[in-house]
């Protein structure tokens, strides 16, 4: 894997509409870990291709009717199988992180990458999750030269009270071990 114009290889390409431009075009300083499953606890499924994509079918699932009108989109996903998906490119804005603040900046889309991992907060996520996220991670850090590896977070850190993910199953030890 690389990165390439700002597209991973090696991942499944699937564009949403869901992106801007950044306010700042070369400020990419933060890097948002998230979780996400649809319905919530059920893997393995394009659901969340769907939500991303808005194609999601409000009669597919209960829980589909709450949220298949939301405008919103990750940079990448990485399935519990370690199968990437990017859905915008790295400059842009994509829609992950809604109402944040990261040490007193607002507005975390503007100046993140956010990476979706298929699970949820309570569930352990799986060992070639972990590989992948370092594997792109270590690019990314490459790649962007205002990343940093203290740099990253969770969702809920960015977003407190508002959100949880990636959770108490997500083992920040472990991930920062990967790192080079």
């Amino acid at each position: 894997m690389h990165i390439d114009q700002h597209w991973l290889s090696g991942a499944d390409h699937i564009a949403s509409p869901n992106f801007d431009e950044r306010p700042i075009a070369d400020d990419i300083s933060l890097i948002v870990v998230h979780c996400i499953s649809l319905p919530p606890g059920e893997f393995g499924n394009s659901f969340i291709n769907d939500l991303f994509c808005n194609r999601l079918n409000p009669e597919g699932h209960p829980y589909f009717k709450e949220i298949y009108q939301l405008k919103v989109s990750s940079h990448l996903l990485i399935k519990r199988t370690g199968d990437i998906v990017q859905y915008v490119p790295f400059d842009k804005r994509a829609w992950h992180a809604g109402v944040s603040n990261y040490e007193g900046r607002e507005r975390c889309n503007d100046f993140s990458i956010g990476i979706e991992l298929e699970g949820t907060e309570s569930n352990p996520y799986t060992e070639v999750q972990y590989r992948q996220l370092g594997i792109i991670t270590n690019m990314l850090l490459t790649a962007y030269p205002k990343l940093a590896r203290e740099r990253i977070t969770g969702h809920n850190n960015i977003a407190p009270g508002r959100k949880t993910d990636p959770g108490e199953s997500f083992d920040w030890k472990k991930f920062y071990s990967l790192l080079e």
